[in-house]
């Protein structure tokens, strides 16, 4: 069941949200200065070039009103992805097109979403795809070199930095960064399974820095259907399946193998699935429940693997919603 349309009705603006009437606050005016264009600017900064004015609380009241309307209307989201790397931000770009209507938070740990797409193997710029991964490519309107059995993008960050600006153009999609996901929240069905519920959210440096300060409680958002895209194991990754394996909800992980690019990638997408009711896993955490092999400097797997996980939580979405009223 979607929700209501009313949920992205147009909001009052912003900077009209009324101080509650206790608090002293010192009006300033707004005269919207004229925009101008970049010809009118050109070789004209000797000619009385300023900057509009700004008192220093318009640009805090412009960013935390933003900010903690956007926390409070994701509270309540349709769909939070774990992890804004190449296959959290492919499963957010499918679901963005797809269903315009629902609510679709991407909670990524790093200040720099993109994860390892920003470059190819050993710091290189180019990055490869094997095909049918171009056909992504061909969508999102990235260029390429054919070379047969493969592709090649003359800049990964060409890739990243394309698919980023598609997903952040979405008015339904909003990335918090610099933010950690802590843990998950679970509910008991009817028979007794666990069904994964949301995500415990915190500041990345708070979660960073548990075991030298005092207690920092997070913050929570609900969602029918969490997709983790977190990544092989490492500080922040694999973190939704390891939590899986403590909750014992899955007996113990696979383990990623080694290098081998011809399995690797068909069993990532082929294996990008609903590990448990509310969680599909997808990208390079899912080697680590499987035991897959990993595949090194080549990225269509995690492209294809977000198109695959967009499909599944698609097709269990109604189900989950309606399981989400409690």
């Amino acid at each position: 069941m979607a929700p209501s349309a009313t949920i992205f009705e147009q909001a009052a603006p912003i900077d009209s949200v009324p101080l509650k009437s206790g608090f002293e606050s010192k009006p300033f005016p707004i005269n919207g200065s004229k925009s101008k264009t970049l010809e009118e600017l050109a070789e004209k900064w000797e000619q009385g070039f300023k900057f509009a004015p700004i008192r220093e609380s318009q640009v805090s009241r412009a960013m935390t009103r933003r900010y903690f309307n956007d926390l409070d209307t994701y509270a309540e989201s349709d769909i939070v992805i774990v992890g804004a790397g190449s296959c959290g931000l492919s499963t957010a770009y499918m679901l963005g097109k797809a269903r315009p209507d629902l609510k679709i938070a991407i909670i990524e740990a790093s200040v720099s979403p993109g994860g390892g797409a920003w470059l190819g193997g050993q710091l290189f710029s180019a990055m490869v795809m094997r095909k049918p991964a171009d056909a992504f490519l061909a969508d999102l309107g990235v260029p390429f070199e054919d070379e047969g059995d493969f592709v090649v993008v003359k800049h990964a960050a060409l890739f990243t930095s394309t698919l980023l600006s598609k997903v952040l153009s979405f008015p339904n999609i909003k990335l918090f960064n610099a933010t950690a996901v802590e843990d998950l929240i679970t509910r008991s069905n009817a028979n007794g399974t666990l069904r994964i519920a949301g995500v415990v959210t915190n500041w990345t440096l708070v979660t960073m820095h548990h075991d030298d300060q005092s207690c920092m409680d997070p913050n929570t958002i609900n969602a029918p259907i969490v997709i983790s895209t977190t990544g092989h194991d490492g500080p922040f990754g694999a973190f939704s399946v390891k939590r899986l394996v403590s909750m014992q909800q899955i007996e113990k992980l696979g383990g990623m193998r080694g290098l081998d690019m011809n399995t690797a990638e068909d069993a990532i997408v082929k294996g990008t699935r609903e590990i448990i009711p509310g969680l599909i896993v997808g990208g390079m955490e899912l080697s680590e429940v499987d035991g897959a092999n990993r595949m090194g400097p080549t990225f269509g797997a995690m492209a294809l693997s977000g198109v695959k996980a967009a499909e599944e939580a698609l097709k269990v979405f109604d189900e989950r919603m309606a399981q989400n009223d409690f």
